[in-house]
């Protein structure tokens, strides 16, 4: 057995699961782009939100209580995002954007829960490894866009970006985690100073912890 799962357990054979949603993810961030040049829509980037939030709950499908509490949380987050374009509000706005915050992590304490219980470094624990990443910067740029929601100047960004999508705190995440820096996008206040930090800190522990966690398996199963 590769894995510390009971064999007929549908997480260990959930590589696909994982790299649909990497797909997804790096889908959201190069293609919404290039679709928006032809067609200056928001829609393309809700579309794929939707997209990434139906394929999370489907990692759930081993445990029936996950995937009612993931089903609740999406379909909170989903339609809050639809109903924008009929009915803006707020509150609305920002009670989906906490559930798809709390979704996003149920999905990575998920995740890392199977990428520490694996013994072997197999292709599936490194899509869960890399895709773990990715969410936890996602979930991050749901987090900006609330502080923009309680104040909407925390932070300076460049005109050349549309700060009216959600497309800038995802870039502004992804520049964080992976600690670019490129400055074009500055936090203006205290608090969005200190979700900043604590992102790129957070990034850089969990790639620390995770390639440790990775060689220390590889070097036990040549060891066996």
């Amino acid at each position: 057995m590769k894995t510390g799962l009971h064999p007929t357990t549908p997480l260990s054979r959930s590589k696909e699961r994982f790299l649909i949603l990497i797909c997804l993810i790096l889908g959201t961030i190069i293609l919404v782009p290039i679709l928006k040049e032809f067609a200056a829509l928001r829609i393309f980037l809700d579309i794929f939100i939707t997209a990434i939030y139906i394929s999370m709950v489907y990692t759930f499908s081993h445990k029936k209580r996950h995937i009612y509490i993931g089903a609740l949380l999406a379909m909170a987050m989903l339609i809050s995002l639809w109903l924008q374009y009929f009915y803006q509000s707020n509150l609305v706005f920002a009670i989906g954007r906490i559930c798809g915050i709390l979704l996003l992590i149920m999905v990575i304490i998920n995740t890392l829960a199977f990428i520490f219980k694996s013994e072997d470094v197999t292709i599936e624990v490194i899509y869960a490894a890399v895709l773990v990443y990715l969410l936890m910067a996602f979930m991050w740029s749901f987090v900006y866009v609330l502080l923009v929601l309680i104040n909407s100047a925390s932070f300076n960004v460049a005109m050349s970006l549309e700060q009216g999508s959600q497309m800038w705190s995802i870039y502004y995440s992804f520049v964080t985690i992976t600690t670019l820096g490129y400055g074009d996008i500055t936090p203006a206040t205290e608090l969005a100073s200190s979700f900043s930090i604590l992102e790129a800190v957070v990034g850089q522990l969990y790639l620390v912890v995770v390639v440790a966690r990775l060689v220390g398996m590889h070097v036990s199963s040549k060891s066996r």
